[in-house]
This record gives structure tokens, sequence and C-alpha cells, in this order.
């Protein structure tokens, strides 16, 4: 059963150091991760519908944190891959606003729970700045996902979504 925000993924799915410098390059290298994982199975597909839903509404935050996310055919729970950057960057052509983290979420295409419990969980991580101070500090997957893991999920939600290979 799923009870932090790290059930949603794993340590392989946690960049220290992203080397993309612009939306797409950062989006790339997570959804490339999400491959490498086993967490889907065509990373094409995803990648561009998460770069196309996020040129049109940018996902950055006030917190330093964007949430590209896109629906994935086949995948029975969401699961993110989430990177960090030593130096800040815009969010977008248009960006007003930096960012130094990006979770990447892959969702199912025909259940939002999950996701709603994900994006709920990520906005009380971002109201908590002694975890987001260690986030920004983080210099391993390590680090970063046991960060995650003192996140805790809502109670009720139930499902093992940690470990899942996806569609």
């Amino acid at each position: 059963m799923a009870t932090t925000l790290a059930d949603y993924s794993s340590p392989g799915l946690m960049i220290p150091e992203l080397r993309g410098n612009d939306v797409a390059s950062v989006i790339q290298e997570l959804s490339l991760a999400l491959q490498q994982q086993n967490r889907i199975s065509d990373m094409l597909p995803f990648y561009h519908a998460a770069l196309n839903r996020e040129f049109l509404v940018s996902s950055d935050t006030e917190v330093g944190m964007a949430i590209p996310h896109a629906p994935l055919a086949g995948l029975r729970e969401p699961v993110f891959a989430v990177g960090r950057r030593n130096k800040p960057m815009y969010w977008g052509a248009k960006a007003l606003r930096t960012v130094t983290l990006v979770f990447l979420i892959a969702e199912p295409d025909t259940d939002s729970t999950g996701y709603l419990l994900l994006i709920s969980s990520l906005a009380r991580l971002s109201q908590d700045k002694g975890l987001m101070e260690k986030l920004h500090s983080a210099h391993e997957a390590k680090q970063i996902y046991e960060t995650l893991q003192q996140v805790k999920l809502h109670a009720g939600h139930t499902g093992n979504l940690a470990n899942k290979g996806g569609g």
C-alpha cells in the first residue's frame, strides 16, 4: 500500500543534477529515466504529450517547482521522475519564474484519483520549508528519495504504487 510520496517513484527516477537547460531537454531527460526504469514502454509519445501540454499551460509554481504531466494509455497508476538543477532555470520561453525542481508525472488516462492524490502531496511538500531545503541541497538520488519518503499520503488511499511497471 502506498503511504508516502516516494511510493509513486523509485530511487532510479531521482536525478540530482539535471543536464537539460530548457523545458524540452529536461522533459526528455526525465522521460528517458521513466523508460529506462521500465515505468513507461515508449518514451516518445509520452514525451510529446507532456511537452505539448507544457507549451499550452506552464506548470511552474511560485516555490520553484515545475510539474509537467501527461496521461498514458495502459498505465495502471501514476508514476513520476524528479530532477534537480543546481542553477535555477526559466521554465519556458515566456517564463517569469525560475525552477530548480521538476516532477514529471505519467498518469493513467482512465483514472485521475491517484494523480490527484499525487498532486495534493506535492502541494503539501512545497509548503514544507524543511523538506524543500533538503531537496534543494540533495546531491544524490538516495537523498531525494529519502526526503520524499517523509511526505505522507492522505489516509484512505490504497494500492501498491512502488516498483510497478507501466504501459
